[in-house]
């Protein structure tokens, strides 16, 4: 026989609210003071990233001329400027230019293709990976079979046909040529994130929460992404993370001769 619990005379019963996917990630996040530290540094590299211009205190391009004069004229000889002398506070280039200014500037650009360049491919390696994953059968076939081909191919060949082809048409000019980079890029590592989505899938699909929404009639669409994707979020967020530097060393590979930004 069940039994039934009842608030005492005068107790208070506050309603527990059941807490999301997200809140209970952070709670749990809260809680380790070294995971907190390093989002705070994440956090601090990405402002540095993306404001780092407006703080640099000179354009990254101007030489300071009169202070490798002056660094001459005191006996210091003709060169780089010393990390601290005459207001550069990490030195200057062989001409002058001063390194923190350009540091911060190259950070812009390396953390807009980091970020732009996984966004491309959530967009792309995701719906592949979950449609194939949850129609399964002959579009999967199809769609791994694509996948295995573009996987196959060597990434950085293909980024450097798609930047030559395309860096003097008005699309491979949009933003510096920075556009063309993170379509390049995007288009080569989607692979990963399509399979991760993939498998994801297929190993949930089959669990009781999806068979009861599927019996009480929700679209296949709302089961994806309302449960399915959630459920299934963990390994993609390991995967752009590790993405990250990838997209970095891919734009500065293509910087190095001379077809990059």
């Amino acid at each position: 026989m069940a039994t039934v619990t009842r608030p005492l005379p005068g107790q208070v019963v506050r309603e527990r609210r059941s807490a999301g996917l997200w809140s209970d990630a952070w709670g749990r996040l809260r809680k380790n003071r070294l995971a907190l530290l390093g989002l705070f540094m994440v956090l601090l590299l990405l402002f540095l990233g993306i404001f780092g211009p407006f703080l640099a205190p000179y354009p990254y391009a101007q030489q300071d001329l009169q202070a490798i004069q002056q660094a001459a004229a005191d006996g210091y000889g003709i060169g780089p400027l010393n990390p601290g002398q005459y207001g550069h506070v990490l030195g200057t280039d062989q001409l002058g230019r001063d390194l923190l200014s350009r540091l911060l500037d190259g950070a812009r650009i390396s953390v807009s293709v980091a970020l732009v360049v996984q966004l491309v491919i959530l967009l792309i390696g995701v719906p592949i990976g979950a449609i194939a994953g949850w129609f399964s059968g002959r579009l999967d076939n199809i769609l791994m079979r694509f996948t295995d081909i573009i996987y196959a191919f060597p990434d950085l060949l293909f980024i450097i046909i798609l930047s030559v082809v395309f860096r003097e048409t008005a699309f491979g000019r949009t933003f510096d040529g920075l556009l063309m980079i993170f379509v390049a890029i995007g288009l080569t590592s989607w692979v990963t994130v399509a399979r991760l989505v993939r498998g994801q899938l297929l190993s949930l699909k089959e669990t009781e929460f999806v068979e009861a929404a599927r019996a009480i009639g929700v679209q296949d669409r709302k089961i994806i992404t309302k449960h399915l994707l959630p459920n299934g979020v963990g390994p993609i967020i390991v995967a752009v993370t590790l993405g990250l530097p990838g997209a970095i060393l891919a734009e500065a590979t293509l910087s190095y001769i001379v077809i990059g930004v």
